[in-house]
């Protein structure tokens, strides 16, 4: 790219930290960097006109995992580091909520439920039977008891007649939290470039080489906060994953409201005013959807439209207005990786599909990498 003299001058001279993803990590990194350093030249590359992942693409949910998680989870480690990461969740929603306030990002507490399909009643005895002891594990994180038992008050078809309601999931609009953070990082003076990607860098002791599509600089520190796209940057055990999602439109009368998990958090549908949005079903195809590559495919869409048909919305006709993917970025543990790659270097990544949730903690955390 032939550059300018003034181009060079006001973006890319005596650049001081450098962050690749203008996602919910990478503008909160920003934003706590400039608070502790408010002079520091900061610059946030993005390589889509949009941030690239899941950031303005996920569903919206507030959430710190359903009563079926929590118990796969603990079976998986231990009740010690399940209690810390949900906790982890609970400040990163906070934090968002303090950094851009409740109003700038649609934030309401509607509650979140999970639901049992009829061939689930063991899974959901499971569950029922183990709610008192989860509501006292986590009770020292919310300060009162989470989980309560709920009838189907909202008529779905093919469920069992109870479900398990988590009292302080919430719901926010991701296009409002994501204009609400990159206002806030520019009035900053934080420089935002999009359509830049980088391909490479290297770390040269005391100042990062940074090799772009468009051109090449140098920066003091770089921070690497690409969730599913890790991979092609780092060698950290980070895998992507395709969230496929489609929004129906307005629905005349539509009751239902909330968050709402189904199939073990498989696949989660919400109320966006009175529309319902779905997502999910990557258990159909896993190796299918292991991909940072965007799009929807048939064997998901049916499915997905299956439940919204027989399931969500059987007394309800409906038509869908507008189908979309997001890439997540998961691995064996749902702890994010937060670490220091080189003297120069650091990432913030993995966010195992809750980044609302943790994405501001753990853009607080990177940023302390200095």
């Amino acid at each position: 790219m032939n550059l300018s003299y003034w181009e060079y001058k006001s973006w890319l001279s005596n650049v001081d930290f450098t962050i690749v993803g203008s996602g919910i990590v990478g503008l909160n990194c920003a934003l706590f960097l400039n608070k502790k350093f408010p002079s520091a030249k900061i610059l946030v590359l993005e390589k889509g006109v949009f941030p690239q992942g899941a950031s303005s693409k996920n569903a919206g949910f507030a959430c710190f995992g359903s009563i079926s998680e929590i118990l796969s989870d603990i079976k998986k480690t231990s009740q010690n580091e399940v209690v810390q990461l949900v906790k982890r969740r609970v400040e990163g929603i906070q934090l968002l909520r303090e950094i851009l306030g409740d109003v700038r990002i649609g934030y309401q507490n509607l509650g979140g439920h999970e639901i049992f399909l009829e061939n689930q009643q063991e899974l959901f005895a499971k569950c029922y039977e183990n709610l008192t002891d989860i509501n006292q594990i986590l009770k020292p994180v919310f300060n009162n008891n989470c989980f309560k038992l709920q009838s189907n008050s909202f008529n779905f078809n093919g469920i069992c007649k109870k479900y398990i309601t988590n009292v302080f999931e919430s719901q926010i609009d991701t296009g409002k939290m994501m204009i609400a953070l990159l206002q806030k990082v520019q009035r900053q003076g934080i420089l935002v470039l999009n359509a830049i990607n980088v391909l490479d860098y290297n770390d040269l002791e005391n100042k990062v080489f940074i090799q772009t599509n468009k051109f090449d600089f140098i920066s003091r520190k770089l921070f690497i906060a690409t969730n599913g796209f890790a991979s092609q940057l780092i060698h950290e055990e980070v895998e992507p994953a395709r969230a496929q999602v489609l929004i129906t439109k307005p629905i005349t009368n539509l009751t239902i409201k909330g968050t709402f998990h189904l199939d073990q958090g498989y696949y989660y549908f919400r109320n966006v005013e009175n529309r319902i949005l779905l997502g999910g079903g990557r258990n159909l195809a896993f190796d299918a959807e292991r991909t940072t590559k965007f799009g929807v495919t048939e064997l998901i869409h049916q499915k997905l439209e299956h439940l919204l048909k027989n399931i969500i919305l059987p007394q309800t006709n409906f038509e869908i207005e507008r189908r979309w993917s997001g890439i997540m970025g998961v691995g064996k543990n749902k702890t994010p990786i937060v670490k220091s790659l080189s003297k120069n270097v650091s990432c913030g990544v993995k966010m195992g599909g809750m980044g609302i949730a943790i994405g501001s903690l753990i853009g607080k955390e990177l940023s302390e990498f200095v």
